[in-house]
């Protein structure tokens, strides 16, 4: 018979690549739950009660109470419950989106939250991460550029854009300081504390390193 061999998954191989590269850095990995509560995924998070984010046609809720993650960062107010700072944070795993498909959006996909809380955290030092980064996974040095952005929990929030191969910009992830209200939800001192967070999709970053346009071409 003959042996049958296998291959990780794109997914997988991103993922391994961000967190190798991280460790150096001081970054861990955890994991988090899945199914998770207004609390943990909006309302700790900073983000408003009358935010669209929270109505039906963007969350899926569930039978009974709760709902599906729409990102990773509840994990940010879990983690930080028993651990204290300086915390260097990586959380991978499935989000959901109640939202149409196309090429590039999916109703589940893949996140990677990144976390740093320290005394000493600037916004200097997210950029300069970020842009190590994507030099990293591209395999070359990467022109990039950071412009200002609105997410309920930073202040102030950025996104990253890389020049691509037809020499246009195109957004990447979304970052920033993590927002004072967040940080006393960490039951964190935010005259003592700061941070900086960023969520990448990882369905995204593997299309535009390997020139495929469809995320619907990533099978879970």
């Amino acid at each position: 018979m003959d042996k049958i061999t296998g291959h990780l998954h794109p997914i997988s191989l991103i993922l391994d690549q961000i967190i190798q590269f991280s460790r150096p850095y001081g970054f861990t990995v955890a994991e988090g739950q899945e199914i998770e509560t207004e609390e943990y995924n909006f309302d700790k998070l900073n983000v408003a009660t009358d935010h669209p984010s929270r109505d039906e046609h963007d969350t899926f809720y569930v039978t009974g109470g709760g709902l599906l993650r729409t990102h990773t960062s509840p994990m940010q107010i879990r983690y930080l419950a028993n651990n204290n700072p300086p915390v260097r944070l990586l959380v991978p795993g499935r989000v959901y989106r109640n939202e149409a498909t196309d090429s590039t959006h999916n109703h589940t996909f893949y996140q990677l939250e990144g976390l740093v809380i320290d005394e000493s955290v600037s916004l200097a030092q997210l950029t300069s991460y970020l842009h190590s980064l994507m030099n990293h996974l591209f395999n070359r040095p990467m022109s990039v550029r950071f412009r200002p952005s609105y997410f309920p929990f930073v202040e102030p929030g950025l996104e990253l854009d890389i020049k691509d191969k037809h020499g246009r910009y195109v957004e990447v992830l979304g970052a920033g300081m993590v927002h004072p209200n967040v940080l006393k939800n960490m039951e964190l001192d935010p005259n003592i504390y700061q941070g900086f967070a960023f969520g990448v999709g990882l369905e995204r970053l593997i299309n535009l390193i390997s020139g495929v346009d469809d995320v619907r071409q990533h099978f879970h």
